[in-house]
């Protein structure tokens, strides 16, 4: 029996080749939509992809199973109450799939969505009674479990799925032998829980004594605990969950389709049409100077969370890339569904080197520089983009927080006839920002490099409302 994980960092996702060596039969859990990775690996192995799993239907990225089905075949696998356009093998409690050194076995698990399942793994030359692992989808992470409360616009209550969540983890999870290793979905980083740790594999005995919500509790303690405190959910969750219910494009059409080169002209023609234009350079590359009216959000960091964040579904997007970097750039937009890119800059910003009326820097300052402009008389207002807990926990006083994901929502309680200084942990999270308010005319501000990280390490102080 082969089990790997692959981890894709900027998603916080992990996703699973199982093998079946004497049959020659590969399983897929879960995986992205840009598959090459899982095919590699199964002619490495001499396997052939014959099954794709989607333990739910994810919120934050479209999994790539019509990929898998496309070019090999592989029949597509959900839970018993899952509901798609196209064809699949729902499988109810109890059902297995058995190869000559494997078996797989669901447990319908819902909590996180309604239609969840767990896959149990057994290796049956090592032992064919007890589980080897069991793979949990969003219903159990390494210290957290799933978050109930996603559902809400397509009519499941967090309490009711808080509900069904504690049935599943107390009478289908929790009942497995200590040994099972257990392997999430997800890790931290992602928006499907609030705590999760950065390990990606455990076993079920650690989780029983240290994750918090798999302490004795009841119900009603249990759904109060993992209701509460949950992060804001980027509005891109619902648009992907339903994403992945239906019949779409894969991403080797969607690529084909956005992947050319537009003139300089054509951009700008476009974007006075309401088109996005995203410059996805590293922010100390965007403040020395970028395409006035765009909006950074660098490959560096959390690129597809925040574009599916800040980006608006309903407007095509134009990307400003480092040459070369213009396929990785839409291929992760792609993993969130956003396939509504017309193109990118033909030649990045060289092309722009004949009109320096229309780029713009951003002035960025190192840390001693803003703090002798807050200590100046004609002190910058301080902006604040982290998030609540990150403020709470410490900030430099007098700031104002106002979330990223609030900002636009939020413009109008930033001063319009004052200086600005914005900043957030590190200084990703800050050129976003910046880009954000200078499409609101909001030009004169100072952007903080390298955020509160470099304002610690420069023992500037700070205060804390913890």
């Amino acid at each position: 029996m082969i089990l790997k994980q692959y981890y894709l960092g900027c998603l916080a996702h992990a996703s699973y080749l199982l093998g079946d060596e004497a049959s020659s039969t590969a399983i897929v859990v879960d995986p992205q939509r840009d598959i090459q990775q899982y095919l590699d690996d199964a002619a490495k192995f001499g396997l052939h992809i014959r099954h794709a799993f989607l333990t739910h239907f994810h919120a934050d990225f479209v999994a790539g199973h019509l990929e898998l089905r496309n070019q090999c075949g592989a029949a597509i696998h959900l839970g018993s109450r899952a509901q798609t356009e196209y064809p699949i093998a729902a499988m109810k409690d109890g059902d297995s799939l058995e190869f000559p050194g494997m078996r797989l076995t669901v447990l319908e698990t819902p909590g996180h969505t309604i239609e969840s399942i767990s896959l149990l793994v057994f290796d049956l030359q090592k032992d064919p009674a007890q589980p080897y692992a069991v793979l949990t989808g969003d219903t159990l992470f390494i210290c957290d479990v799933g978050r109930p409360d996603l559902r809400a616009s397509l009519g499941w209550t967090a309490h009711e799925l808080g509900s069904h969540l504690y049935d599943s983890l107390h009478n289908k999870i929790l009942p497995l032998p200590d040994a099972t290793l257990v392997y999430p979905a997800h890790g931290a980083g992602s928006l499907c829980g609030k705590q999760l740790s950065s390990d990606t594999v455990s076993s079920l005995g650690d989780q029983r004594r240290f994750n918090y919500a798999l302490q004795p509790m009841s119900k009603d303690e249990f759904i109060a605990l993992v209701t509460a405190d949950q992060p804001d959910a980027p509005p891109y969750f619902t648009y992907d969950a339903i994403l992945n219910t239906r019949e779409r494009a894969t991403l080797d059409q969607t690529l084909e389709a956005v992947l050319h080169p537009i003139d300089l002209a054509e951009v700008l023609r476009l974007g006075d049409q309401g088109c996005q234009i995203l410059d996805v350079r590293d922010p100390a590359e965007y403040a020395k100077g970028h395409l006035a009216g765009s909006i950074n959000i660098g490959l560096g960091g959390q690129y597809a969370t925040w574009a599916g964040t800040v980006l608006d579904r309903a407007k095509p997007i134009v990307i400003i890339a480092e040459p070369g970097r213009e396929a990785e750039a839409a291929t992760r937009l792609g993993r969130i569904g956003f396939d509504h890119v017309k193109g990118y800059l033909r030649g990045g910003m060289a092309s722009l080197a004949a009109r320096p009326d229309l780029v713009w820097p951003t002035d960025r300052l190192n840390v001693t520089l803003v703090a002798e402009e807050l200590a100046g008389a004609d002190r910058p207002f301080l902006l604040d983009v982290r998030n609540p807990r990150e403020w709470a926990a410490k900030h430099i006083e007098g700031s104002l927080n106002i979330p990223l994901n609030h900002l636009q929502e939020r413009i109008g309680e930033i001063p319009r006839n004052h200086r600005i200084a914005v900043h957030c942990a590190g200084g990703y999270r800050s050129s976003i920002a910046a880009s954000i308010l200078h499409q609101h005319g909001l030009t004169n501000l100072i952007e903080m490099a390298g955020g509160l990280a470099a304002w610690e390490s420069a023992h500037l102080p700070v205060v804390s409302q913890t």
